[in-house]
């Protein structure tokens, strides 16, 4: 009886073995399976070929591969001064993801490269001879074949008097022209994506000191009745409506989905929503909406 349990027990044992042995084998080919198919992945995005063919007078056709590599970054340069101008030029050309289709020394300049070359971003001097950025902004920002144009202003000064109207006039963000060229290239970057540069806390405070300088400030409230936008807030969700508050405080899509508890892409929808419903073009025209329609109002110090 003894033998005959300790033979159970080893063949249940050499069973267990095995079991295991075969487990361990199907995650190693899984895993290989695995690593395969990222390394495919991989080499189908880094070289993408389209297969085209072409046919010569004499009727030989020649196949030939061409690579397709994402379309790069279009950049304008509109500053009065050159030697800015070179070295913004230098440094975007610099990266492989953006280069300068144009160069202007005054607002009516740009906005005539603006119309021949159909930039993704333009970088604008808000002061310059003649026409002004200002100015240049607004006639952009006016003309429906450039409603895919965004407009980051170049200021001297971090705290500008002339932000908020550049930012009324349809520009999407503004930077100091005393900035780093790493965060030059990354707002070039979220210009073309279609956000706004309007996360930093030096922003924050100058939309509203100056945007409440046509309203008495105080804590968040309802929108001003018969003022502007009225008609437009009122087609919004309350979702959406919560949503535009944060973004008129400067978060993120992800800032605003942990604190709304909803993932970033649903944020993400209910802007764009927002933005479709009001007419704006973009995360900075919402944030002056927010603050022109008295919906968010510049907490008291």
């Amino acid at each position: 009886a003894v033998r005959a349990v300790r033979a159970v027990r080893a063949v249940r044992a050499v069973r267990a073995v095995r079991a295991v042995r075969a487990v361990r084998a199907v995650r190693a080919v899984r895993a290989v399976r695995a690593v395969r198919a990222v390394r495919a992945v991989r080499t189908v995005r880094a070289v993408r070929t389209v297969w085209t063919g072409a046919f010569r007078p004499p009727g030989r056709r020649t196949l030939s591969f061409v690579e397709q590599t994402p379309t790069p970054i279009r950049v304008l340069l509109a500053d009065d001064q050159a030697l800015l101008r070179s070295a913004f030029k230098v440094l975007v050309d610099s990266e492989p993801d953006m280069e300068v289709v144009g160069e202007a020394s005054d607002g009516a300049q740009a906005y005539e490269l603006a119309r021949r070359h159909r930039p993704d971003v333009v970088l604008m001097d808000i002061r310059m001879p003649g026409t002004d950025g200002l100015a240049a902004t607004r006639t952009i920002s006016a003309d429906p074949e450039l409603a895919g144009v965004r407009v980051v202003m170049l200021t001297t000064f971090e705290v500008d008097e002339y932000v908020v109207q550049a930012l009324r006039a349809g520009a999407s963000g503004f930077l100091g022209k005393g900035a780093e060229p790493e965060e030059l290239l990354n707002a070039i970057r979220i210009a073309a994506a279609g956000d706004a540069l309007l996360s930093p806390a030096a922003t924050k405070g100058l939309i509203a000191t100056f945007l409440a300088q046509g309203g008495g400030a105080g804590p968040a409230a309802g929108p001003v009745a018969g003022g502007p936008h009225a008609e437009r807030l009122a087609t919004l969700t309350g979702r959406e409506r919560e949503v535009l508050v944060h973004v008129a405080g400067g978060m993120s899509n992800d800032e605003i989905g942990v604190r709304l508890e909803v993932s970033p892409l649903t944020v993400k929808t209910h802007v764009n929503r927002a933005m479709a419903k009001l007419g704006a073009r973009d995360r900075a025209q919402l944030v002056v909406i927010a603050y022109e329609s008295g919906l968010v109002r510049p907490r008291a110090e």
